[in-house]
């Protein structure tokens, strides 16, 4: 459960969407922007890049 401006945002991969998915905690107010981070994707067996969507 979330409390105050922290705010759950599911990443998605962007090499092949669908395939793998991380849900994470970010601060609403310090973090206005969509966050992108690097994250493992288990299909392709690498590192891509997974972006915020809502």
């Amino acid at each position: 459960m979330a409390k105050g401006n922290r705010i759950q945002v599911i990443l998605e991969c962007t090499e092949k969407p669908g395939t793998s998915r991380y849900v994470t905690m970010k601060n609403r107010r310090t973090t206005t922007d969509r966050i992108e981070l690097k994250k493992y994707n288990p299909v392709l067996k690498k590192h891509t890049l997974h972006k915020e969507i809502k």
